[in-house]
C-alpha cells in the first residue's frame, strides 16, 4: 500500500509540473490574469483576501504541488499498482477540477464558480487538469511496469 502511495506521489509531482506549464502558457496568452493556486493562498494568508501579498507566488506554487502530490498519492492508492488507461486519469483530474472550481473554491469566496468565471480561465484549467490526469496515469503505469519487471510486489 505504501509503495502505491509513494508511486502516486511521484506521479503527482510529474503531473503537477506538466499542468503548471499549461497554466503558465494560459497566463502568458492572457487567458488567465493570475493563477488560481496563488489566489487560493492569497485568500488564506492574513490580511485583505483580495490584495496581493508578499510571498504568495512561492506559497501558491508550493500549495499547488502539495495538492497535486496528495491527489497523485490518492490515485496511486485507489489504483493499487494496476495499469490504468489514460482516460481514467483524465476523468479523475476532471473530478478534482469540478469539485474544486464548482465546489469549495467558490464556497470560500476565492473565485466565482467556473461556469460564471472567465471563459479563458475555465478553458486553461480544464486543459491543465486533463494534462495532469493523463500524465498521472501514464507515469504511474510506467512506474508500475518497472516494479513488475523487477519482480517486486
Amino acid at each position: 500500500m505504501l509503495r502505491n502511495v509513494m508511486k502516486g506521489a511521484l506521479g503527482g509531482t510529474a503531473a503537477t509540473a506538466t499542468m503548471s506549464l499549461v497554466m503558465m502558457a494560459g497566463s502568458r496568452m492572457g487567458l488567465m490574469p493570475d493563477q488560481p493556486p496563488k489566489r487560493i493562498v492569497r485568500a488564506m494568508l492574513p490580511g485583505h483576501r483580495h490584495r496581493p501579498k508578499r510571498g504568495e507566488s512561492v506559497a501558491g506554487a508550493l500549495a499547488h504541488f502539495g495538492f497535486g502530490i496528495t491527489a497523485g498519492s490518492l490515485y496511486g492508492l485507489l489504483t493499487r499498482g494496476r495499469h490504468t488507461p489514460a482516460p481514467l486519469g483524465a476523468g479523475y483530474a476532471l473530478a478534482i477540477w469540478f469539485s474544486s472550481y464548482e465546489g469549495w473554491v467558490p464556497q470560500l469566496g476565492i473565485l466565482p464558480p467556473a461556469r460564471r468565471d472567465r471563459r479563458g480561465r475555465m478553458a486553461v484549467m480544464i486543459a491543465g487538469h486533463l494534462v495532469y490526469g493523463t500524465t498521472l496515469a501514464l507515469t504511474l503505469n510506467r512506474l508500475n511496469a518497472r516494479t513488475a519487471g523487477s519482480g517486486q510486489p
